[in-house]
Order: C-alpha cells, then sequence, then structure tokens
C-alpha cells in the first residue's frame, strides 16, 4: 500500500539536465510542477555535449508522459526550464496554476510569461494564478506562496513556492530560491513544515561572480533551519552545477545527521546515479569528443 502523497522527481540538475519538474500524487490528484528542461546554452565555453541533449530528450519524454495523465500542471515561473512554451498540447484540458504574469515579475518573465499564456488559448480545463493563493481538490491542498525573489533579489523575477498537502502529509517545492537566503523565501517552508521539500539550493557554482559569501552563509543557517521541521530534504539544481556541492553545504548535511533527517539530491531521492552532465561537461568532451556545432 502506497503512502497518502507520493512524490517523484521528473527532471532535475543531478539527472543532467536543467529541471525541477515534479510529480506529486496524492489519493485522488496528479500533480505536475514545472514541466520543462533545458539546457545551459554555454559551458566552460562548450556547448552542450551529445549526452546531455540525449538525457534532455529522454527525460522530456518522461515528462510528457506524466503530464498526460496529471490532472494539475503548475508554473512557478516563467524560465524555460521550469515550462515549455513550445509545447502549449501538454496543458489541454487540465486545471492550470500560473505565476501572476504581470505582477511581481521582471520584463524578461513577463515577456515570456505573455506569449505562454497566449499559446495556452483554449487549452486549459481552467487557468488561476497562483500566487498566494489555496486551492482544494477533494481530499487534497495546493498552497502556493506570495512570489519571492527567483534568487537573492529581483534581477531574475519572482517565483512562487508550492506545497501539495492530503491525508496529514505535506510536500514542498522551492522553485528557484537560489538558496534560500531570503527570509521571505524560508518563511513558506518553515510554515508549512512538510514531511518533504524539494529545494534550489546555493548557486555555489557562481560563488564570488553572482552569488556572495554572505548568500550562501544565510542559506546554510536557512537549511538547517527547515532541517529542523522537515524529515526529508532534497537540494538540487543551480546547486548540483557545482562539482564541490558537498563541501559548500557540509553544515547542512552534519546538522541533519545529529537531527536524524535526510538530506540528499533528486537523483539520490529517485535511487538513481547522480550525473552532473553540465558541470562535467569538459570531462564529457574530452572522453567523448564532439563537434562543436555554431
Amino acid at each position: 500500500m502506497r503512502d497518502v502523497l507520493e512524490v517523484k522527481p521528473l527532471a532535475f540538475d543531478s539527472f543532467g539536465v536543467r529541471s525541477m519538474a515534479t510529480l506529486v500524487e496524492t489519493d485522488d490528484l496528479r500533480v505536475l510542477i514545472d514541466a520543462g528542461v533545458s539546457l545551459a546554452p554555454l559551458r566552460y565555453g562548450l556547448r552542450p555535449h551529445p549526452k546531455e541533449e540525449a538525457r534532455m530528450r529522454e527525460l522530456w519524454a518522461e515528462i510528457e508522459r506524466e503530464a498526460r495523465e496529471a490532472d494539475v500542471l503548475v508554473v512557478t515561473h516563467y524560465h524555460y526550464d521550469h515550462h515549455d512554451p513550445q509545447k502549449p498540447e501538454i496543458y489541454k484540458d487540465k486545471v492550470v496554476y500560473v505565476k501572476h504574469p504581470t505582477e511581481n515579475i521582471n520584463k524578461s518573465q513577463e515577456e515570456r510569461a505573455s506569449f505562454f499564456i497566449e499559446q495556452l488559448k483554449g487549452l486549459p480545463k481552467s487557468l488561476e494564478i497562483a500566487d498566494g493563493r489555496e486551492f482544494k481538490h477533494r481530499s487534497t491542498t495546493i498552497k502556493f506562496s506570495n512570489a519571492v525573489f527567483h534568487g537573492t533579489n529581483s534581477r531574475l523575477g519572482f517565483v512562487v513556492e508550492v506545497c501539495v498537502a492530503c491525508g496529514g502529509e505535506k510536500f514542498v517545492h522551492t522553485s528557484d530560491v537560489e538558496g534560500p537566503s531570503v527570509e521571505e523565501q524560508v518563511e513558506f517552508v518553515l510554515k508549512e513544515a512538510p514531511d518533504i521539500v524539494f529545494i534550489d539550493g546555493p548557486m555555489t557554482y557562481m560563488l564570488g561572480f553572482r552569488y556572495s559569501k554572505r548568500s550562501l552563509e544565510l542559506s546554510v543557517e536557512n537549511l538547517k533551519r527547515i532541517v529542523d521541521v522537515t524529515p526529508t530534504v532534497v537540494i538540487d539544481h543551480h546547486t548540483l552545477r557545482d562539482l564541490n556541492y558537498k563541501e559548500r553545504i557540509a553544515e547542512v548535511y552534519e546538522h541533519a545527521s545529529e537531527r536524524n533527517a535526510t538530506v540528499s539530491t533528486a537523483a539520490e531521492f529517485a535511487g538513481r546515479k547522480i550525473e552532473m552532465l553540465e558541470a562535467r561537461r569538459k570531462e564529457l568532451y574530452a572522453a567523448e569528443p564532439a563537434e562543436q556545432r555554431r
């Protein structure tokens, strides 16, 4: 007999692509959060290796399969690793919850949101703004945070965090908080105190460039606070672009051990091998040379 609430990561950076696509299945609802996947256009001056491209095709096919069976699709923001405006058909006849397309949003995401909403016309069963709202589906509740920073400030826009609850069990998906280093980002998780949380961890591969040492320190402290209220903590996405990610957040792992909590990547949660293909792009090209397309 399965749990009341089951969580299945579909595509994540620890799987070899940029994504946080997640399926949540409760007693009476299937919720797919952030049906998107992408690759870094350049890393170490190199374009995606064919192995990355093959993995992206494989995982997108899995996302499409799960989308066909889902009841609800959620879009936490409008970056292409979290939604695909070229595949609007996956939203046909679904209940769709989206980050507000015109409020608390930067120019780039507002333009993408406008295009995406236009593509969806006439397809979903219903389309609702998610920010700060709560929706009931029989025994399942889907709750959204107010819009919070995508990262440490508003430069990259805003995202909404998601909580799916059923039968006394809760799951939270933070989307792109890059930490969380900002109090408003961690508040939602602490208030919900979920059984499982999927977090976009600190962006340490940009440490000293677009991510400060202070932001990392704040993120580590906030992740430890989350460990105090959540027994299963999955940290992935931006964090898994750094080959030294475990050393960067070693305090979090130590704190979890003291609290008998589990901290892992999405791949480990799913019983998969960790494959940091983007972070190992130089190694991939060295082992399997491939032509660099323009």
